[in-house]
């Protein structure tokens, strides 16, 4: 796995949907993505994305959010993809409390693979390490 020394956040599904349906941590969302100089995402995220944004109408708002404030797309791999599942066998539905789903899983493996914070607003979780 590699490791780099990182400025930047972690956006997960759940943050974007905040933002644009405007959800009550919207602001919240909003504002820290205002704050960073570069924002990544998973494909694995980004598919979970589109996926719900189309479900709810809101595919446009979400794929503007996307061009304005996320600066790299994160490649799926099979490395990454065995990261993603490990970090659902911890922390996923039916085997932790924090419930993450497909989506939170690639955002949790993206920012411990590069030591970044993540959006990831819905559970409490300890700091990717």
């Amino acid at each position: 796995m590699v490791r780099m020394a990182c400025l930047v956040i972690v956006i997960d599904t759940s943050a974007v949907i905040a933002i644009v349906a405007d959800e009550p941590m919207a602001a919240t969302c909003s504002n820290v993505l205002k704050q960073q100089s570069s924002t990544i995402i998973s494909a694995g995220t980004l598919t979970e994305l589109l996926i719900v944004a189309a479900r709810r109408g809101l595919l446009t708002e979400t794929r503007d959010l996307i061009e304005a404030f996320v600066t790299d797309i994160i490649d799926l791999t099979p490395e990454r993809a065995q990261q993603a599942a490990a970090a659902y066998v911890l922390w996923g539905k039916t085997f932790h409390p924090a419930a993450l789903n497909f989506g939170d899983c690639f955002s949790y493996a993206t920012a411990r693979e590069f030591a970044c914070p993540s959006s990831i607003s819905a559970t409490t979780l300890p700091a990717p390490t």
